[in-house]
């Protein structure tokens, strides 16, 4: 196995024992750091969005590596190898192919490079298929979300319907899981999650999809208002299905690049499952959901 050393600080280990404080809240000392985050990242990534190619393509891209790179450092246990390595590339190329509006090798380029991940990776304390699902995991929504985007009609009318959502459902998610506690929704996988949490997000998110349809003139009742709801439940499923994935490793963020929320990964874990359920609904519908009326 080739080791590529790298300079990042080690994987922060989880315990799986959390304090009761901690499953309950965290207080104002977590929410500011997360507030200050989000202040940088949201208006990149607007930016991007609004000024379409290439600028929203390089960004995809930036972010796909650097979720490998994560990726490659949690099957690698702090150290990148060479399948690590190939997976990095299989999703940067995945997501330039995308961009040169070839979305369909961008696809292949990605699975193709899960096979060598999870071949090299064989011998490390991970399962081979979970090492190469990985690549999948990330590259799928970036080639997706550039196919999205280069919608001439609604491209951007939709990435920022999707960016909305989200957000919106980790808003209402963070901030009425907080102030009404409750029962946990999977205290296995995650002890900070809850019950009215996950409502708070269905709510926001459909008091967003309402928003969405007043501001593109749909009807109150139009399918943007309800998938938007739907898409809450699937964001904290991707979301879940991180924690899922740390626990498994045994590390409580996938690296330490954002102050308040860790890693790239669990920024954008809800984003990675929600973009290629969008992606497939237009593909069934054959255009994009913010059209549908």
């Amino acid at each position: 196995m080739v080791a590529i050393v790298v300079t990042a600080p080690p994987l922060v280990r989880d315990r799986l024992a959390e304090p009761a404080a901690t499953a309950t809240g965290g207080g104002r000392s977590s929410l500011v750091p997360r507030v200050a985050s989000a202040l940088v990242l949201a208006p990149v990534a607007l930016v991007a969005v609004w000024l379409g190619p290439p600028y929203l393509m390089l960004l995809v891209g930036l972010a796909g590596a650097v979720m490998g790179w994560e990726w490659a450092r949690l099957c690698g246990r702090d150290a990148i190898g060479l399948g690590g390595a190939v997976g990095i590339a299989g999703i940067v190329a995945g997501a330039a192919a995308a961009a040169l509006d070839a979305p369909r090798i961008g696809l292949s380029l990605v699975l193709l490079a899960g096979l060598p991940f999870a071949w090299l990776e064989r011998d490390r304390s991970v399962t081979a298929a979970l090492a190469g699902a990985g690549v999948a995991w990330i590259g799928l929504p970036c080639v997706a979300l550039i196919w999205l985007a280069q919608d001439a009609g609604a491209g951007r009318a939709t990435v920022l319907w999707i960016l909305a959502v989200v957000w919106a459902t980790d808003i209402g998610a963070y901030v009425i899981g907080k102030a009404v506690g409750g029962p946990r929704l999977a205290p296995r996988l995650s002890p900070n999650k809850t019950w009215a949490g996950l409502a708070g997000g269905i709510a926001c998110a459909t008091a967003t999809g309402i928003a969405a349809a007043l501001a593109i003139g749909a009807p109150l009742l139009s399918p943007l208002v309800w998938l938007s709801a739907v898409l809450a439940v699937v964001e904290q499923a991707g979301d879940l299905a991180e924690s899922a994935t740390k626990r498994h490793f045994g590390v409580k963020d996938s690296s330490s690049l954002i102050p308040g929320h860790g890693g790239l990964l669990d920024r954008l874990d809800g984003m990675l499952a929600v973009v290629p359920v969008v992606a497939l609904l237009n593909l069934v519908g054959g255009s994009s959901v913010v059209t549908w009326r």
